[in-house]
């Protein structure tokens, strides 16, 4: 029997999950992780607390599964993207990665732009503080011994790798969140590199998440009592969550309802649409890519209207809305709401952008606000899909992940909203490491994508229904109208 372990390595923890050859899951571990905020904008984290985390989780693994364990074939690793890991000559970190979130580098992407005119062009991606290269010009900057010393930029979930096996590689999809990348060529940039004072001897080598990318160390191996095992080039957390959802060939996609909301669609070609903030990234696996549209408050902006009118059980809020919804004239009289609560991502790059309700009366109360808000968020996801389709990515199925897919009356509204069908998998089989460890098995030569990347059963399917979309779409018109009158009123 055959086992493959799949490791997420998120920002607030470390996940581990082993799967066998049929992917039925046989064990899980996760250790917590802390995000450090030293100064206003910066977010930050220790690599050792990766590596103390990881080891933790695997720890637990062995302990709930030790026969299984030792019939370990191969790892696969995913993980939290853009954050930026620097080495010296011997592999010693010298300093705290600094992570997606952290948004000190404002002013270096401005210069990163200026230095490099056809930066997006050669990227596909503009360039923003969440992504690496716009941190080691901050780096540069600011701290001149440690760039100076610098001699290797590890992703995290590469720089586990490196404890790993000893190799310093990374994987097509996490590469493509640097703005080193030549996402189109699958290759670095060296413009790119030479714009923030790099070459490709600071990169780590290149592979596809489901090839090779190391063995396992020796000593490594010794310690966890397995073989040698290949670890896979894995990916980035949306491309590996792609992955475990079966997600892989062109026209499907997933669309997240979490703290964030995101759009996922596989192409088989490259697509951009930097002026409309999509992200255009590869995928995971060879001879795919990916445009991702991202909104920021999602399920956060439903916590957030729930907690207002003063309520902890979201579930029996939202079916008292969906009763109020289903009384005549109330969803055309609602109020129309923008959920841009911390600023906006897809399409309008507006960090200023805020919330706002319009067409409020007396007589409303707190089912009309809250249908609003969830519709509110539909509308800006429908946004992130017409920037795809304009960009080339037509989706034909979508798998509904996230806390917010717990809602039928909220998955409903998102198929009408979007035209597009929206499925909802059956279990547990959505998570990034759960992709991970199917990478893991393709680069172990257990299966090939037809047989590994499955879609998992379909608990439901929600689809578009004609003359709903017609009640929404003048109400859709008025939302895109009030956002352009309030930006244009800030100037």
């Amino acid at each position: 029997m055959a086992t493959f372990l799949g490791l997420d390595i998120g920002t607030s923890s470390v996940k581990a999950l082993l799967l066998d050859a049929a992917q039925r899951p046989l064990a899980v571990g996760s250790a917590a992780l802390e995000v450090s905020r030293p100064q206003p904008l910066w977010s930050e984290q220790d690599p050792a607390d990766w590596w103390a985390a990881t080891q933790a989780a695997v720890a637990e693994v062995r302990a709930a599964a030790p026969e299984a364990w030792r019939a370990l074939a191969g790892i696969g690793l995913s993980g939290q993207m853009h954050g930026a890991t620097l080495l010296d000559d011997a592999g010693r970190v010298l300093r705290p990665a600094i992570l997606w979130n952290d948004g000190r580098s404002g002013a270096e992407c401005a210069e990163l732009t200026r230095s490099v005119p056809d930066l997006t062009a050669r990227a596909g991606n503009i360039a923003m503080p969440g992504f690496t290269a716009p941190k080691l010009l901050w780096v540069r900057k600011h701290q001149h011994e440690i760039f100076a010393a610098t001699r290797k930029v590890l992703l995290p979930k590469d720089y586990v790798r490196f404890l790993m096996t000893g190799a310093m590689v990374s994987d097509m999809s996490d590469a493509s969140g640097t703005l080193w990348l030549d996402v189109a060529a699958r290759d670095w940039d060296e413009a790119l590199l030479a714009a923030t004072g790099l070459d490709r001897s600071h990169m780590p080598a290149l592979v596809e998440g489901s090839a090779v990318s190391a063995l396992l160390s020796a000593e490594l191996a010794a310690q966890w009592g397995v073989a040698r095992v290949p670890v896979a080039g894995g990916g980035g957390d949306n491309a590996a969550s792609a992955v475990g959802i079966g997600a892989v060939r062109a026209g499907e996609g997933f669309l997240s309802l979490g703290t964030s909301g995101v759009v996922f669609a596989v192409t088989d070609r490259f697509i951009a649409a930097p002026e409309r903030t999509l992200h255009a990234f590869c995928h995971a696996l060879p001879g795919r890519w990916h445009g991702m549209s991202v909104i920021l408050s999602a399920a956060a902006a439903l916590s957030w209207v729930a907690e207002l009118v003063g309520t902890s059980d979201i579930a029996a809020l939202l079916l008292r809305v969906a009763a109020w919804a289903d009384t005549p004239g109330a969803r055309r009289q609602a109020p129309i709401f923008l959920p841009y609560l911390n600023g906006e991502r897809t399409p309008h790059n507006d960090p200023q952008a805020s919330g706002m309700f319009a067409g409020l009366r007396a007589g409303h109360g707190a089912e009309a606000v809250v249908y609003a808000v969830l519709e509110g968020v539909a509308f800006a996801l429908a946004d992130g899909i017409d920037v795809l389709r304009a960009a080339g990515a037509e989706l034909q199925t979508c798998r509904l992940v996230g806390g917010g897919a717990r809602s039928r009356f909220w998955g409903q509204m998102l198929a009408d909203v979007l035209a597009v069908p929206l499925t909802l998998p059956e279990g547990a089989e959505t998570g990034a490491a759960h992709g991970a460890a199917r990478l893991a098995m393709l680069a172990a030569g257990a299966g090939d994508e037809a047989s590994v990347c499955t879609a998992p059963a379909v608990r439901e399917t929600f689809h578009p229904d004609a003359v709903a979309a017609e009640l929404y779409a003048p109400r859709l018109a008025r939302f895109r109208a009030l956002y352009r009158a309030e930006r244009s009123a800030r100037g």
